[in-house]
């Protein structure tokens, strides 16, 4: 998300960016593509020098997320006290806006340490005094990803065979990166206060269609295999005892079978964004001389 942003805001001529992540690699790729942009190696999670980078700012924006792990602490760790950390610096330097960004599981029917940390995480800032709005986009894909799309795209093209659990309709409302840029960008610009936005994908697309597009976006000949769920979740649970971090777990599969169906905002009316139709930001996610190659580590 953030390496998208920063394409982004420099594309509609923002200067003086900071970005700060604990991902060496991943800080390392921004450096590359984006010498200018002044790239910080912290954890947001913990107390230090960091927090000098926030003198003078305009805004910040929040974007850090645990989004998948094995471990219930990293849930805490990374979306509630980064968050809390985040707060503080930003009362000590009287940073007058806050864009943070959340997630539909907000409203999701789910239950899982992904879903309790982020509810409680929108909370913290709701109530942190701070003037803020919030953003909870749906499933987003696009450049650098290393999940989601991005990761099941890649897996497509080494594996002649791709499973998809049980009969693939689950519906989902894939959101392009890109379009939610230029919406948070509107609000840096706006800074409407104490707003909460739902930001959809406007087109609800079964999970195996999204797979049919992307195979037929990347010209693969994969056979995409439906396999019964109960079959698909064992060897998810098998996987994830040999895998220190894997790219999709059971707790998402349960997400992914849950049956939401999110009602967002109209773009083009409340921030002057259409949206991308899915097949041509699929085309531009893998189909970019400059960024459809670079992949971030999870």
């Amino acid at each position: 998300m953030g390496q998208n942003l920063v394409v982004e805001m420099k594309s509609q001529g923002y200067t003086r960016l900071v970005a700060i992540d604990k991902h060496q690699h991943n800080l390392g790729i921004l450096r590359r593509l984006h010498p200018e942009v002044e790239a910080i190696d912290a954890d947001l999670a913990s107390p230090g020098d960091w927090r000098h980078a926030f003198e003078g700012a305009a805004c910040v924006v929040q974007l850090q997320a645990q989004i998948t792990s094995k471990y219930p602490d990293a849930f805490v760790r990374n979306n509630l006290e980064s968050t809390r950390q985040v707060l503080d610096a930003m009362r000590e330097y009287q940073i007058p806006y806050l864009v943070h960004v959340i997630s539909s599981v907000v409203n999701s029917v789910a239950d899982d340490d992904y879903t309790q940390t982020k509810r409680a995480q929108e909370k913290l800032v709701a109530g942190s005094g701070i003037a803020h709005c919030i953003l909870r986009p749906t499933l987003m894909f696009g450049w650098f990803d290393p999940k989601h799309l991005g990761w099941l795209s890649r897996f497509m093209e080494k594996t002649p065979i791709f499973p998809i659990p049980g009969n693939g309709r689950f519906m989902r409302q894939p959101l392009y990166e890109r379009d939610f840029c230029r919406c948070l960008i509107k609000c840096i610009e706006r800074e409407p206060n104490a707003a909460v936005y739902n930001i959809c994908g406007d087109e609800r697309i079964n999970y195996i269609d999204i797979i049919r597009t992307i195979k037929r976006v990347k010209g693969l000949r994969t056979l995409i295999l439906p396999i019964p769920f109960a079959l698909f979740r064992w060897l998810l649970r098998t996987y994830s005892l040999i895998s220190r971090q894997p790219p999709f777990t059971v707790a998402q599969l349960d997400a992914l079978s849950a049956g939401d169906d999110f009602t967002g905002i109209d773009t083009w009316r409340e921030f002057g964004v259409p949206q991308t139709t899915f097949e041509d930001a699929i085309r531009e996610t893998f189909g970019d001389s400059n960024y459809s190659n670079v992949v971030l580590d999870l």
